[in-house]
């Protein structure tokens, strides 16, 4: 790593570790979201800035739902080596473990490639994870899905994609690879794998027909 590269990411680091240090909770009616204080300044790339009724909109969540949520405010290292100002919308169940495991994945240097609520996408799963986009709610069959409560999150899923155990059936996203060379991608020894599975979620990599790797959920 070149010096002014390293004092750039060292000094991001510590930024972090002091955001880490003062995240509190701010609620307006229905909307909770964590609040980031910045106690020094650093130029961040801001890939969401919506608010929770924004996030939300046009969803065809019951109320029910839309209730359990909480909208994040994460930074993370993306695919450019720059610090990037995120959005996810969650449940609030998981609100603190998320939140914190953004914060892990910092400390270890995690590429996440951006976090956009799901509604800029008009709600499409498919065209999220084809942008590698990491996200929390996404409303749909409560039966089978977790995400449609917030209860899950999707991680890179264009270099952790769904890989099925049998037969010749595509990568998802289509055209997606493994290579856990890459920055941003899980294996079983992974220390954020650990990380989550500690905390009790379970990793789509033990689903009993396809590596689902960029998927944690938790009852």
């Amino acid at each position: 790593m070149k010096p002014l590269l390293y004092l750039h990411y060292l000094l991001f680091v510590l930024f972090i570790f002091f955001l880490s240090c003062t995240n509190k909770k701010n609620q307006v009616d229905n909307e909770e979201t964590i609040i980031i204080e910045e106690p020094m300044k650093i130029d961040t790339i801001v890939d969401s800035d919506l608010t929770f009724e924004e996030a939300i909109a046009n969803t065809k969540a019951p109320q029910y739902i839309i209730d359990q949520l909480v909208m994040l405010n994460v930074v993370y290292v993306s695919t450019d080596g720059k610090p990037h100002k995120g959005q996810v919308v969650t449940n609030k169940n998981i609100a603190n473990d998320i939140a914190e495991m953004f914060n892990i994945m910092l400390q270890h240097n995690f590429v996440v490639e951006k976090a956009i609520p799901v509604v800029h996408y008009d709600w499409s799963d498919s065209l999220s994870m084809s942008d590698n986009n990491t996200y929390s709610f996404s409303y749909r069959n409560v039966s089978f899905s977790r995400h449609a409560t917030g209860m899950a999150i999707d991680i890179n899923p264009r270099f952790n994609p769904l890989r099925w155990k049998t037969g010749d059936r595509p990568n998802q996203p289509v055209g997606a690879v493994s290579d856990t060379l890459v920055n941003g991608t899980f294996h079983i020894d992974h220390p954020v794998v650990s990380e989550f599975m500690r905390r009790g979620f379970k990793w789509g990599h033990t689903f009993s027909k396809y590596f689902d790797d960029h998927h944690f959920e938790r009852r």
